[in-house]
């Protein structure tokens, strides 16, 4: 499955993406961008630091889960602007960017707070809590359906609607949860999730749409800044 930092922010689940390799040789992957390298060490800078800090509060979370995180890069230069976290067929957790989305932040405070955010819904359990909370939903849809009356294909149907509403119903607040964590993880790793957060200023606003992907994105900035005055960071 997976989930999505994208441009705009939209957050999807699906299989880990192909044509990605880990981050180890910035030059591997500069391929003939003018001026690209210290990007791609910056980024390699940011992964080492993130993935270290998400790996200390992954393993202080109740749930066993795997907490040795890999960074990689997408290797397709037509890939638009994107990040997600999923798991690899052995569970382990992965964070895919591709390079325009590296690109596309303007300091490393940028790139670690996206990152932060990715890791922080693996440390939160969210592709285990999604797909729980999917079936439980399609179970619930099926059960309605057959008191109706309804044949087997229309139990299905139900089901397949129910497992929907599940998965959509708590994105927005698993969005929350992780810029929550995400910022912390971000100012641990020594960085400012402040000025990672002027990311917002840049993508378009989702709105509060009824089952939408992603909350306003004037509420996400706002629980950067609780948890960053929780943290002792001035705006």
């Amino acid at each position: 499955m997976r989930r999505c930092f994208v441009l705009p922010l939209f957050l999807l689940l699906s299989a880990c993406a192909q044509g990605v390799f880990s981050v180890q040789s910035p030059e591997d992957w500069l391929g003939d961008a003018s001026g690209a390298e210290p990007t791609a060490q910056t980024f390699q800078q940011v992964s080492q630091a993130v993935g270290a800090e998400a790996r200390k509060q992954c393993l202080k979370q109740p749930r066993r889960q795997n907490c040795e995180f890999r960074i990689l890069v997408d290797l397709n230069p037509r890939a638009p602007a994107n990040a997600y976290q999923t798991l690899d067929e052995n569970g382990q957790p992965v964070i895919v960017f591709t390079r325009s989305m590296i690109r596309s932040a303007q300091n490393a405070d940028e790139l670690a707070f996206v990152m932060g955010h990715e890791a922080a819904h693996h440390v939160l359990g969210h592709i285990a809590r999604q797909s729980e909370n999917a079936s439980a939903s399609a179970a619930e849809f099926g059960r309605r359906e057959q008191l109706r009356g309804g044949d087997a294909a229309a139990i299905e149907e139900a089901q397949k609607l129910g497992a929907k509403v599940g998965v959509q119903a708590y994105l927005k607040d698993f969005e929350l949860e992780a810029d929550q964590l995400g910022t912390i993880i971000t100012y641990n790793a020594g960085y400012n999730p402040l000025v990672g957060a002027k990311f917002f200023d840049r993508i378009p606003d989702p709105g509060d749409k009824f089952l939408g992907t992603h909350p306003p994105n004037e509420q996400r900035v706002q629980i950067v800044l609780e948890t960053a005055a929780q943290l002792g960071l001035a705006q």
